[in-house]
């Protein structure tokens, strides 16, 4: 692709997408990398703001509108990336995901909207294959944790002349709250959800955005209650993340030709503890869902609203630093063989671990020399080994099989 830059920062001037912007300008512009990029959004006073503040002069300043496909065009005729942070991305990604095919420019973004997702599969999975373009979601906390932590555990096995037969993945500890942007695409997720019983449907099938014809399989819907745990011997509850996780992770599998086994399954969950105490703060964790998930209008929705950061709303550069995610996987083998893997992140998932793997995604996608796979792909599809090497090299992630 010859084109002006490598990778365009869409929403650069939003919570999520200036911390892009930072860690960009950070750790490659003032590092002497060749990388050519753009901040890009509708308002050039904010933009020009963030840019003082983030970054300098040199980095230029693009102006589209997520309505006006024109200038999406001029957008996504001039860069190989587009990197965007706008969500919902229901309201403001389908036609730059248009656009970005018709351009042949790859595409990363933060959507955790499956009802979208599986939209925007069903319309342009084979156009993007056509036009040789990636289309990349889930690229920050969902889901990279959980699809490429199943590719590393799957790679490492391999090694070993095991197959996998399970993975089950526990939250084990994490600190950080959810993100304004997360919490719209949720609540916007819900909304629909309410008002057409087919994107419920959607949601709802654990297979959902695994290609036609191959929408089944041994795995249940994500759990919604407390129970306890036979594989973790623990109490655990329901993980928000799991609904967009596991289908992401099964949607791999689908696309790698099975390469996690026809029969494989997968969950995810919070651990809560053992005993008593354990079976308590299960239950004391699902008190959030409730308002997260709660009916439109309603008075706990309400609540949660206002309670809950907006989009563009985020913690301070501290509180980031100090935030921590760790994921632990219980493997099964085909020969029953149990393991334990983990994937630990340095800093808060919502915000500052989810702008360092976005950003590290948009480069990845600009600069290395990818699988000639193409189309609406997950991350480990789309990137696989290159990806999981600027995870653990420049995120802070950490992958191992204890």
């Amino acid at each position: 692709m010859n084109k002006k830059y490598d990778v365009v920062v869409w929403g650069a001037s939003g919570f999520t997408g200036r911390l892009v912007c930072e860690y960009i300008f950070k750790e490659y512009t003032t590092k002497g990398s060749d990388l050519k990029w753009a901040m890009a959004g509708r308002d050039h006073i904010k933009l020009k703001q963030i840019r003082e503040k983030f970054a300098d002069n040199t980095i230029p300043i693009l102006i589209a509108d997520s309505d006006d496909t024109a200038s999406l065009n001029d957008l996504t005729k001039n860069t190989k990336v587009v990197c965007t942070t706008v969500g919902p991305y229901a309201k403001y990604g389908s036609k730059l995901v248009k656009a970005c095919i018709n351009n042949k420019a790859h595409y990363c973004d933060l959507a955790g909207e499956v009802q979208w997702m599986h939209d925007m599969i069903n319309k342009h999975h084979d156009s993007a294959q056509k036009n040789e373009v990636k289309i990349v979601h889930t690229c920050g906390f969902d889901s990279i944790p959980s699809d490429m932590g199943v590719y590393f555990i799957n790679r490492e096995l391999k090694k070993k002349n095991l197959a996998i037969k399970s993975v089950d993945m526990r939250v084990a500890g994490i600190k950080g709250g959810i993100s304004g942007g997360t919490y719209a695409s949720l609540s916007n997720v819900i909304k629909d959800s309410y008002k057409d019983k087919n994107i419920y449907k959607v949601i709802s099938n654990p297979y959902s955005l695994n290609p036609k014809g191959l929408q089944t399989g041994e795995d249940k819907r994500d759990l919604n209650r407390v129970v306890f745990d036979k594989i973790s011997k623990n109490w655990i509850g329901p993980f928000v993340m799991a609904t967009i996780n596991t289908k992401v992770v099964r949607r791999s599998n689908a696309l790698s030709d099975f390469s996690y086994g026809t029969n494989f399954r997968y969950s995810e969950a919070t651990l809560a503890g053992k005993g008593f105490k354990g079976k308590i703060k299960g239950y004391l964790s699902v008190i959030p869902l409730i308002f997260v998930a709660a009916r439109p209008n309603s008075i706990l929705k309400k609540i949660a609203n206002a309670l809950l950061p907006n989009p563009g709303q985020g913690p301070s550069k501290t509180q980031r630093e100090n935030g921590y995610y760790n994921l632990k996987f219980y493997i099964k083998t085909e020969t029953n063989t149990e393991k334990i893997a983990r994937v630990i992140g340095d800093m808060d998932p919502g915000y500052g671990s989810t702008s360092k793997m976005l950003a590290e995604s948009a480069i990845c996608l600009a600069k290395d020399n990818l699988p000639k796979n193409n189309g609406v792909l997950t991350p480990s599809v789309a990137m696989g080994e290159l990806l999981l090497k600027r995870l653990e090299e420049n995120a802070g992630l950490t992958f191992k099989i204890e």
